[in-house]
Parts: C-alpha cells; sequence; structure tokens
C-alpha cells in the first residue's frame, strides 16, 4: 500500500516556474512507477510525466516536454515535478500517482492517487 502527499502548487506569472513534490508512505515505494497528472476545469485529467522506480526512464506528454522534468528520491519516498516556463494553459489541479507498469499508468490505471495540488498560471 502506498499513500501518497502532493504540495508545491500555486499562483505563478506565465514564464515562470513551480516545483511539485509528492511524498509517499510504504515501504514499497521504489518498486512503484510514479507520475503526475493534471486536470483543467472542464477537463478530463490527462498524463503529465512518469518515471520508473531506477529514476533512468522518464516519460513525458508532449505538452511538457522540454519543459518539466520529473525526479524521483527513493531515500526520501519522494517524487518530484519541476515544471518551467509555464504558461497560463498549465493552470490545473495536479494529482501524484503510483502504478506498478508505466504502461498502466500512462493509461491511466493509477492504483494510487494523491490529492491534488492547484497550479494557477496568470497571463
Amino acid at each position: 500500500q502506498v499513500q501518497l502527499q502532493a504540495s508545491g502548487g500555486g499562483l505563478v506569472q506565465a514564464g515562470g516556474y513551480l516545483r511539485l513534490s509528492c511524498a509517499a508512505s510504504g515501504r514499497t515505494f521504489r518498486s512503484y512507477v510514479m507520475g503526475w497528472f493534471r486536470q483543467a476545469p472542464g477537463e478530463e485529467r490527462e498524463f503529465v510525466s512518469a518515471i520508473r522506480w531506477s529514476g533512468d526512464n522518464t516519460y513525458y506528454a508532449d505538452s511538457v516536454k522540454g519543459r518539466f522534468t520529473i525526479s524521483r528520491d527513493n531515500a526520501k519516498n519522494t517524487v518530484y515535478l519541476q515544471m518551467n516556463s509555464l504558461n497560463p494553459e498549465d493552470t490545473a489541479v495536479y494529482y501524484c500517482a503510483a502504478e506498478s507498469t508505466v504502461v498502466a499508468l500512462r493509461r491511466g490505471i493509477v492504483g494510487f492517487w494523491g490529492q491534488g495540488t492547484l497550479v494557477t498560471v496568470s497571463s
């Protein structure tokens, strides 16, 4: 079992940056693929990024590639999402997620969700 606690959201101007954190509890953290999703008002939840347990393999949605960076610290049971060059289209509630495989996670088949953290980008 994994419990996830996301933090780091806030209000930022376009072009700015934020760093989201997701702290996980449970001794099996490093066996999970970790990821981030987001849901904008009136939109469906969408995949943003994922990272395998080793940290060597990362995955991004095309809309954030080159601007967002996912990383994890297995010693701290924490996954991060560094978001640079933010624009108003990035405004959403961001959720962290844990699942056994990258394929399942990217499809939104997620076993464990964290609570969301709101990111608002002003123009």
